[in-house]
């Protein structure tokens, strides 16, 4: 079996959930479940409030990390790097958000939120369902074509 990117985005793009790895300012990892969505260059785009500790963990020390997909044994491994969106980038994400989380667009009113985009840097996708188990990785060269 192959995957391709278009297979990994297709995967992706049916997890409305990833559990999201930060690093805590005293080098600690801390996790957290979020909706996401994906953008067809492997972008994770998610919602915040800037109170909450993920949102100072990110702005302090961007590189984070994802695992999604739990139904049966297909998971992806996911590393990058996130920023804090802003103008007409936000704009662009916050269309392919609200896409997948129309309910989400009443956050807006919220006081405090805020959205990010991550950038991948590696990507493994596993299916222990198979027999063998199929293994993909994806390195960040993988991901730019």
């Amino acid at each position: 079996m192959a995957m391709t990117k278009t297979d990994l985005y297709d995967f992706l793009a049916g997890c409305k959930l990833g559990v999201l790895g930060t690093i805590g300012k005293d080098n600690r990892p801390q996790s957290s479940l979020v909706g996401i969505a994906i953008t067809n260059e492997l972008e994770i785009i998610f919602d915040t409030l800037n109170s909450t500790r993920k949102y100072r963990n990110l702005i302090a020390r961007p590189a984070c990390s994802f695992a999604i997909g739990w139904t049966g044994e297909q998971t992806v491994q996911y590393e990058g790097e996130a920023t804090e969106l802003m103008g007409t980038e936000l704009e662009r994400c916050q269309e392919i958000y609200f896409e997948a989380w129309p309910e989400c667009r009443s956050h807006m009113s919220w006081p405090g939120i805020t959205y990010f985009v991550v950038r991948p840097r590696w990507i493994r996708y596993s299916d222990f369902d198979q027999r063998p188990p199929f293994i993909r990785e994806f390195l960040e060269e993988d991901l730019r074509s």
